[in-house]
């Protein structure tokens, strides 16, 4: 089988294959299921822009079709876009539950717990060092009263 491959590598068909737009396009193409899966990973939700997202998704979808009806199939295509639709529509997922199904209320809110625990968490130990600064004035106004 790779003996089988290598071969085809060195063959005519190979280089009209990889200078052709079959090959070129799908390879050009996939900016966009790479931008779509960074984005899932590293993309907070309150900045996926639905609109687009949705249109992606679709865009994808169509194409999808068209890598599988040309002739000859376009496999690399067709997975380009089916690794966009799928990474498109499982932001736009993310992006109705934040925005619609209560996902900012519950982010906002646990910001606000933590942001109550961490200034809590201040206050404590600025209370700390107020209470060492009083505790060193007491013990140096005792050893100047001593005097």
């Amino acid at each position: 089988m790779a003996s089988g491959f290598a071969a085809w590598l060195r063959s005519p068909a190979a280089r009209e294959y990889f200078f052709s737009t079959h090959f070129w396009g799908p390879v050009a193409n996939w900016g966009l299921p790479l931008a779509a899966l960074s984005d899932l990973v590293n993309k907070d939700e309150e900045f996926i822009s639905g609109t687009m997202t949705t249109a992606l998704a679709a865009y994808s979808m169509v194409f999808m079709r068209f890598a599988w009806q040309v002739q000859p199939r376009n496999y690399l295509l067709f997975a380009c876009h089916a690794t966009n639709a799928t990474a498109q529509t499982l932001n736009d997922i993310r992006f109705v539950r934040y925005w619609y199904m209560g996902g900012r209320d519950a982010k906002l809110k646990e910001q606000s717990k933590n942001g109550l625990t961490e200034a809590g968490a201040k206050i404590e130990e600025a209370g700390a060092q107020v209470k060492g600064k009083v505790v060193e004035a007491v013990e140096a106004a005792r050893k100047s009263a001593s005097k």
